[in-house]
């Protein structure tokens, strides 16, 4: 974790979340949808969520899991699988695609905050951020950070196979029908595992969570794929 200001880096790690809850889950919403009508099923454009427009894709209680614990989700995309030229398969890759936008987003803040450092005055500011020293640039590079971090976070939880994430639908194009027929019978069961999942998470220390262990460690790898853009192009002097 970067020095600086505790109460900065309190309102930047907020504020990251709030701007991935408005700016990014569109993305990742219209992005099933968009998975979606390319494989032959246009129910989300005809439903209007194919739209950057935070407000069509809101979810009360996933909007507010976002903003206290980093992750969340939004309104379900609705989509008729029978219309797929390929039905598990779309389904699977039309859930896929929420998470991979997550990916990008993530990346894209990466590699703005490795062009930041290519800089005399990116460098100096991010040398800011260990000696409790705030200007904008290094608040910018602390956002960028957060964004990177939220953002992988989304990722993974939305990939855990349980319903209703992304994660299950996945799963669902590996299992027979029967599988589908079962989780049907026991959505009641499934629901209560998932929401003491959402418990635990919040109580188990992040040092033994996997998520986060998982989070902190494609962190390191997003950070090293663009890392050698400034080290490559930096500020010499």
């Amino acid at each position: 974790m970067l020095g600086g200001n505790l109460d900065i880096q309190t309102v930047l790690k907020y504020f990251s979340r709030i701007a991935t809850l408005l700016l990014v889950l569109p993305i990742h919403e219209s992005a099933h949808g968009l998975m979606a009508k390319w494989l032959g099923d246009d129910t989300a454009q005809r439903q209007g969520r194919i739209s950057l427009n935070p407000f069509v894709h809101l979810d009360p209680l996933g909007s507010m899991l976002m903003i206290i614990g980093g992750f969340g989700w939004a309104k379900p995309v609705e989509v008729n699988p029978m219309r797929f030229r390929n039905y598990r398969a779309g389904y699977a890759l039309t859930a896929l695609a929420g998470p991979v936008s997550n990916l990008l987003a993530s990346f894209a803040a990466a590699l703005a905050l490795a062009i930041m450092l290519c800089f005399k005055s990116g460098q100096e500011a991010y040398l800011r951020l260990f000696a409790n020293q705030f200007n904008t640039m290094s608040c910018v590079m602390l956002l960028l950070q957060f964004l990177v971090i939220v953002n992988i976070g989304l990722a993974l939880f939305n990939l855990i196979p349980v319903p209703p994430l992304d994660g299950f639908n996945i799963l669902r194009a590996f299992t027979p029908e029967k599988f589908d027929r079962w989780v049907y019978q026991h959505q009641r069961e499934i629901n209560m595992v998932f929401f003491a999942l959402l418990i635990l998470m919040n109580v188990i220390p992040s040092e033994y969570s996997p998520l986060s262990r998982a989070s902190y460690y494609l962190y390191e790898v997003m950070m090293k794929a663009v890392m050698w853009i400034p080290d490559t192009f930096g500020y010499k002097g």
